[in-house]
């Protein structure tokens, strides 16, 4: 596997590739509310209905993570006459989708699934839709449409909901004319007959599709393997990447090489939408050159972030960094740039994560320090620890300071559970790096209610808040090489 700095890296590198996706376009309606009593017509609950929210799904979805990574995303599929179709094309193109191959087909309804949602969990789910094949004008508009798109994409998505899109003419198509330009295509598929995606680079089924498609159960890696094979030889595929829920991802290519990537989720709170994200990240690494394994082990972190939220969820560049970061839990914790920084604290505003920073030398760490960073930890979701670098220690603590390097305080702060990113600042007071970071909260130790806090009147202004940490009596960095001087005296003339 490979090395989660190499991954962090890959992601934080990574350029704006072109990917065109051609499948079933889907309008995402949620209506929320609250169940309190059940029908006296039949026994159903009622749900008083307060809030709607209409969101991309379906092939729109896989457009939506990939604009999130920053590629450039063209999609192709077909769309009703109708409010709907209104209402998903100006989704798309409010995320920035590329939206001139969308064919509007006066003959069927732009397909809708509506989800009743009574807090976290989901009631019912009413679909709209027609799934007969596309025919007639609207599939020759979209088979003309499509081999330019194709010929200037670097990856191309076929997203199979099996809602009639993905017809054998367009699939043919766009695989003939992908081969052409040695573009990779990667399915999403739909059923038991993979013989119709022949010729495409891979397909990602999740466990359940694949053991449909072989026709028998699946449990070992033994099992998966010859499953892959079988489904490699099916479609004329370069490779077989399962999606396998909590047990994470396998993938087989053609010529044997295979894989099994653990799951990375904390917590499995809803998987919907978690097949888009993974071809899609699938797609975006692949766009990029990356290898099979690499773009399989960034697509399970991504997955891993998905299936903690709810409905749908467009992955960014930050997030998947941060996540990253958290596979290395002391190092990966030494946020070393401004860009790496502003990219953690985006990512943990999206998520809404209380952020609280505190700063200091923190150079001989001592029970003082422990408990002035639980208390600050303690205030919000996430502690972010400012440390002064060596010029300035030096300059605020005098000769012979810091006693520990930069590098050394801030591996050691970074080692502590309570601390969830470390970053230093080069000046002698923390005004630029708070105004920089905008915490939620800011955190000093009491003795700073007299000399004034640093960065109070900002953080107040932007909505914060700022606490007094409470003191360990007699315990500082300065008492304690005090005493170790005197330890020292004491030796020499023993």
């Amino acid at each position: 596997m490979t090395d989660a700095l190499e991954l962090e890296r890959i992601v934080e590198h990574a350029g704006r590739p072109r990917v065109l996706i051609v499948g079933d376009l889907i309008l995402d309606r949620y209506v929320s509310g609250d169940v309190t009593r059940i029908s006296p017509e039949a026994p159903i609950p009622i749900l008083t209905a307060k809030s709607a929210e209409e969101r991309i799904g379906g092939a729109g979805n896989v457009g939506a993570n990939l604009i999130a990574m920053g590629a450039v995303v063209d999609c192709a599929g077909v769309i009703g006459d109708d409010g709907w179709g209104r209402a998903l094309r100006s989704l798309l193109e409010a995320q920035g989708i590329e939206t001139d191959a969308l064919v509007v087909d006066a003959t069927r309804p732009t397909i809708q699934k509506t989800r009743m949602m009574s807090g976290a969990h989901q009631i019912l789910r009413v679909d709209n839709e027609d799934a007969r094949p596309i025919a007639g004008p609207a599939c020759e508009k979209l088979l003309a449409l499509l081999p330019q798109r194709v010929r200037r994409a670097r990856a191309v998505v076929l997203s199979d909901y099996g809602k009639g899109c993905l017809n054998p003419a367009v699939i043919q198509l766009v695989v003939a004319e992908a081969k052409k330009a040695r573009i990779p295509v990667l399915v999403d598929p739909k059923g038991e007959d993979y013989a119709r995606y022949r010729g495409a680079t891979l397909v990602t089924p999740n466990k359940k599709e694949a053991e449909q498609a072989v026709g028998r159960k699946l449990g070992k890696d033994e099992d998966l393997a010859r499953a892959a094979d079988e489904l490699v030889k099916l479609g004329d595929l370069d490779a077989a990447v399962i999606t396998l829920g909590a047990d994470g991802i396998y993938f087989r290519t053609k010529t044997g090489e295979a894989g099994h990537v653990p799951a990375q989720a904390r917590a499995v709170f809803d998987v919907t939408g978690a097949g888009d994200t993974v071809i899609a990240q699938l797609a975006f690494h692949i766009a990029e050159g990356r290898s099979l394994e690499q773009s399989v082990e960034l697509a399970n972190h991504a997955a891993g972030i998905v299936v903690g939220r709810l409905g749908t969820h467009a992955v960014t560049r930050s997030e998947l960094v941060a996540r990253l970061r958290e596979t290395r839990p002391h190092e990966g914790k030494i946020v070393s740039d401004g860009a790496s920084l502003d990219q953690l604290l985006a990512a943990w505003r999206k998520e809404k994560r209380r952020i609280v920073f505190t700063n200091g030398c923190f150079d001989v760490l001592h029970v003082g320090h422990i408990q002035y960073l639980r208390f600050a930890r303690s205030k919000g979701d996430v502690l972010l620890v400012g440390v002064n670098d060596d010029a300035s220690v030096k300059r605020l603590k005098g000769a012979g300071r810091p006693v520990n390097t930069l590098e050394d305080r801030t591996a050691v702060l970074a080692a502590l559970e309570m601390v969830d990113a470390v970053c230093s600042f080069p000046e002698d007071t923390p005004a630029k790096i708070v105004e920089r970071v905008t915490p939620d909260v800011l955190v000093k130790g009491e003795d700073w209610a007299d000399k004034g806090v640093v960065g109070r009147e900002w953080v107040e202004k932007h909505g914060g808040v700022v606490h007094l940490a409470p003191l360990v009596p007699g315990k500082s960095t300065s008492t304690i090489l005090e005493k170790a001087r005197g330890s020292d005296s004491t030796a020499g003339r023993s």
